[in-house]
């Protein structure tokens, strides 16, 4: 979930405006959170899999060429 989405339960307003000190350090945490802090972790996991599903093609290609 994006952080433009939310709620702020203390003032009750979009936490992207920042109306209350709450909104604006949760707005300031979740903007450092990185380039994977605002996928979910049902993105995340289907990313592992589809990495390990390309990396055992990779592996049993390389097999098949070497035998």
């Amino acid at each position: 979930m994006t952080y433009d989405r939310l709620v702020c339960a203390n003032c009750a307003a979009p936490v992207t405006e920042g109306r209350c000190p709450v909104c604006r350090a949760n707005r300031e945490r979740l903007q450092q959170e990185g380039p994977f802090g605002g996928l979910s972790p049902v993105a995340l996991v289907t990313l592992l899999v589809l990495l390990v599903a390309a990396v055992v093609l990779l592996v049993t290609n390389q097999t098949a060429w070497a035998a």
